[in-house]
């Protein structure tokens, strides 16, 4: 019995610096994971409701939200402490840097009523919807 290699696909893709090529997406969004705010979106009662993961964020200093143009803006930074201590075997896996996000509204949002709140490492922005705006408007041609 000869034994073969098996090749993901059938096919022999290229390396990239000894890896196969077929990891570069993977290796890509776990790079640009660290820069962007996890989400949840979803609508209650009549809101759009934005929450982002911040932990560890103060909200009065580090966290900047834009909205026009139908656009939701989510910055944050976070900064690194400094320690003097000289420590042996240290190993951080925290994040530090900017984050931010930009998303589409709904049709109907009210960009002048927005509200932004912070509890627990979670930014809730609510965006009030006005049902009457997003509906359809039907446009009368006109013989010329």
């Amino acid at each position: 019995m000869t034994l073969m290699k098996r090749r993901q696909n059938g096919l022999d893709w290229p390396t990239w610096f000894g890896r196969p090529f077929v990891d570069f997406p993977t290796l890509w969004t776990d790079m640009m994971e660290d820069t962007t705010l996890k989400l949840e979106e979803f609508e209650d009662d009549g809101t759009h409701v934005v929450r982002a993961e911040m932990p560890g964020i103060d909200p009065e200093k580090d966290v900047d939200i834009t909205i026009g143009d139908g656009r939701l803006h989510i910055h944050a930074e976070r900064r690194a402490e400094k320690t003097t201590d000289d420590k042996s075997g240290y190993k951080s896996e925290f994040q530090y840097g900017s984050f931010e996000r930009t998303m589409r509204m709904p049709p109907g949002a009210t960009e002048s009523d927005v509200t932004a709140s912070y509890k627990d490492g979670i930014l809730e922005v609510r965006v009030p919807i006005d049902t009457t705006e997003a509906q359809s408007k039907r446009v009368p041609v006109v013989r010329s």
